[in-house]
């Protein structure tokens, strides 16, 4: 029996240090901010807040799957990024300027 294309498609690391998208419909988990963009000034402001959307693997690697500059989310190191913790009020406002 012939397996689907799906199943025949070659599964990448996520390990990888290229930039990757995410699935659509991801969900956003926590607001962090960043403290540190060499190699990547195009795509990311320091002391900006940014979103970051849920990525088991990319923790494993430590990455973090962030949406920057573009609106896209990326996976970049999670050095780079420090977590923020807002008042929920604070927190909802953020997010809906996003």
């Amino acid at each position: 029996m012939k397996q689907p294309a799906s199943a025949r498609k070659s599964s990448r690391s996520s390990a990888s240090s290229r930039l990757q998208p995410a699935r659509q419909g991801a969900v956003v988990t926590e607001l962090v901010i960043c403290i540190k963009n060499e190699g990547y000034e195009a795509s990311l402001e320091l002391r900006k807040i940014y979103r970051t959307v849920e990525d088991p693997d990319a923790g494993k690697h430590r990455l973090l799957r962030v949406v920057d500059e573009s609106g896209e989310d990326y996976l970049y190191p999670k050095g780079n990024f420090l977590p923020v913790i807002l008042p929920l009020a604070t927190r909802r406002a953020v997010l809906a300027a996003a």
